[in-house]
């Protein structure tokens, strides 16, 4: 619990699995912002059945912080994050990924919002994606430029809700709201698929929490996510998301659902036109990453991050739109099971 009666108490719950080269880093600088913030934090780490020297660094950390790890079999980032949160004790909980690190300030802003606001139940971090020498990460950054464009436009301390919920940054990487919440969003999650592992834990979440809490953001609550680093690594998260936008939006009405079925009918009709002009197909490809590069520019990311998507466009695509039909596969075939 925290000292001080005004301060509430806050639990830190950071899902794991084989990240032994980012974990100690994300602990430490948690830990560090923490003691900045004079706010003794809990922190419940979990081991989602790494394979690799994740186990080693979770018991250095131990040694060094007392944190508390928890160990169980790989069931996802959604199963994790819910056995650390059954764990934990806070009257607030802080989700935390591991590739993120928490900027000093952070929690002492956090703190001071939350005696002076305790109004404001749910706060979502701004995340700095570490792209500068990164494409990968870059094109990511870019891409979401454009949805989230009128935050990033003038970021500053704001709120949204269910009306507005898909035209503002939002995930669960580094996201704080009021224990009873999270629990609550935690308690209503049914996915689309029949594997946890392939839903949409955030999304599905986050919509939840929005429809009874408005969602701050600031740039004082800010992290620097670092994402993944080669090509492999890039096609699988592209994959993964394809999979998991059709989860977090195909029976949710709005611009995204929108955005997926306009994909959808792209993505067939470019098929079609690829097997029958090939060459006419390629040049449209081209002509489409360097408009998206330009869009991407003039919605305010930086060059190297336009530079990356107009590069990673069509990977991104072929990996995206895979993914989506194999969320569409999923979905289709749990809707029969469950019938």
């Amino acid at each position: 619990m925290s000292a001080h009666p005004l301060v509430p108490s806050l639990s830190v719950v950071i899902p794991v699995c084989n990240e032994q080269d980012w974990i100690e880093r994300s602990v430490g600088a948690l830990i560090a912002s923490a003691a900045a913030a004079r706010w003794p934090v809990e922190v419940l780490v979990v081991d989602d059945g790494s394979t690799d020297g994740t186990p080693e660094r979770l018991a250095r950390l131990q040694e060094k912080h007392g944190i508390t790890v928890l160990t169980q079999p790989n069931g996802g980032r959604f199963e994790a994050r819910r056995a650390g949160m059954a764990k934990a004790s806070g009257d607030w909980l802080l989700l935390l990924d591991s590739r993120v690190i928490v900027d000093p300030g952070s929690l002492a802003f956090l703190r001071e919002q939350l005696v002076e606001h305790p109004e404001r139940a749910v706060w979502n971090g701004h995340i700095h994606v570490a792209s500068e020498h990164n494409p990968y990460a870059g094109f990511m950054s870019g891409l979401v430029a454009i949805g989230w464009r009128r935050y990033f436009a003038d970021p500053k301390l704001t709120s949204f809700g269910i009306e507005e919920f898909d035209g503002y940054p939002k995930g669960t990487t580094f996201f704080c709201a009021r224990r009873d919440l999270l629990e609550g969003s935690a308690a209503a999650f049914a996915s689309l698929f029949d594997d946890v592992r392939l839903a949409s834990d955030d999304t599905r979440m986050l919509r939840w929490i929005a429809e009874r809490s408005r969602i701050f953001l600031a740039p004082q609550f800010s992290a620097i996510y670092h994402g993944r680093d080669s090509f492999t690594k890039f096609y699988a998260q592209s994959f993964f998301r394809g999979t998991t936008y059709v989860d977090s939006y195909l029976n949710s009405p709005g611009p995204a659902r929108n955005a997926l079925f306009c994909s959808l009918a792209v993505g067939a009709m470019g098929a079609g036109l690829a097997v029958k002009k090939p060459k006419t197909t390629a040049a449209l490809g081209v002509a489409g990453s360097v408009a998206a590069a330009a869009v991407v520019k003039k919605c305010g990311a930086t060059n190297a991050e336009a530079r990356a998507v107009g590069t990673l466009l069509p990977v991104f695509a072929v990996g995206f739109g895979s993914g989506v039909f194999r969320g569409l596969y999923l979905a289709l075939r749990a809707r029969l099971r469950r019938r």
